[in-house]
């Protein structure tokens, strides 16, 4: 079919890429290094048909779009970074409460369906989209972010969020239910894991509402969540690649002692390697015998009385700053 050759394109520019229609001057769209393959029926029905294998489930009640899009506060002035807009349900009513909405979509039928939507229309020139995968490819200045999250890219995704600079407004996103209450999950509590305590300690984290599996088409396995994350500014004074390295290592083994996760050989080996090179980069000398090695000093932390007998699943971001801090003091380092 003639149109099946069209969708053969260089990959050196989106002009000649069949959803950017070139009668259509005002709709903006880039094509990311990282694009995927495309499709090859275009068929009006495989064009918005949902890919599962994407993780695609589209929201289909107009009153939970309605509800998403007022949580996010938008103004006039504001740039929204869309991810995932799937056939445009949420994309149009963005548009029309923001300066422009860029939006990174990895299905190339999406990409169509989207420029569809908003063609003709006075929406048409503040939309533009990135055609790629949305963990690899470089996001652009934004106020605030929107997504309907596939469970496949959710803890990756929140991670770029809290690194991204310069710093956003806010980002409303809706997960698989049991991510998102991982996200805000306390202490003690079963879901309690690193990705909490990653999240907090970078970003104040919101349950919005709940949305029902039959939102949806076609309806996924489990309910949803709509979460607003919004970055802690200024951001804490903590090395994060330090604090990273020590969460990650007391969270493989959440409900075993400090002590017990900390005192292994693997660990002393790593932690001891640490310790001298950060001695080496200070230009310290240290003797044979001079001092402690990282065993004798990790087992005086952890036999303090605040930390004796102490599990990584009761502690909080108090607690958690507090032993990194007397690590770091002592010449330990995660990092």
């Amino acid at each position: 079919m003639p149109k099946n050759k069209k969708t053969k394109r260089s990959t050196a520019t989106s002009a000649s890429a069949p959803y950017s229609a070139s009668s259509r001057p005002s709709s903006s769209i880039t094509t990311s290094d990282h694009a995927a393959p495309h499709a090859k029926s275009s068929a009006g029905t495989n064009l918005i048909a949902p890919n599962t294998s994407l993780g695609q489930h589209f929201l289909k009640n107009p009153a939970v779009v309605t509800a998403i899009v007022a949580k996010s506060a938008l103004k006039p002035t504001d740039t929204v970074l869309e991810i995932g807009p799937g056939t445009g349900n949420m994309t149009v009513p963005l548009l029309q409460q923001s300066k422009h909405v860029i939006a990174i979509e990895y299905d190339t039928r999406m990409v169509r369906e989207v420029l569809k939507r908003v063609e003709g229309t006075s929406e048409e020139r503040k939309l533009k989209i990135i055609q790629g995968d949305a963990i690899k490819t470089r996001f652009p200045f934004f106020d605030v972010c929107v997504a309907n999250v596939p469970y496949q890219i959710s803890s990756a995704l929140v991670f770029k969020l809290l690194a991204h600079r310069p710093m956003f407004r806010c980002a409303v996103m809706m997960f698989q239910e049991e991510f998102a209450l991982r996200l805000t999950a306390r202490p003690g509590e079963a879901l309690y894991c690193r990705l909490s305590v990653n999240t907090q300690l970078l970003a104040k984290v919101d349950q919005l509402m709940k949305v029902g599996r039959n939102n949806f088409r076609p309806p996924p396995k489990v309910e949803s969540r709509v979460v607003r994350l919004e970055l802690r500014n200024p951001p804490p004074p903590v090395d994060f690649r330090e604090w990273d390295g020590m969460v990650r290592l007391l969270f493989n083994r959440k409900n075993k002692t400090l002590r017990a996760v900390l005192m292994t050989k693997p660990t002393m080996r790593l932690l001891e390697e640490n310790r001298r090179t950060q001695r080496a980069l200070r230009g310290d000398v240290m003797e044979e015998g001079e001092e402690k090695n990282a065993e004798q000093i990790v087992e005086e932390v952890v036999s303090m009385e605040q930390w004796k007998d102490k599990r990584a699943s009761k502690l909080d971001l108090d607690d958690f700053l507090a032993l990194l801090a007397e690590f770091n003091k002592r010449g330990i380092h995660f990092a």
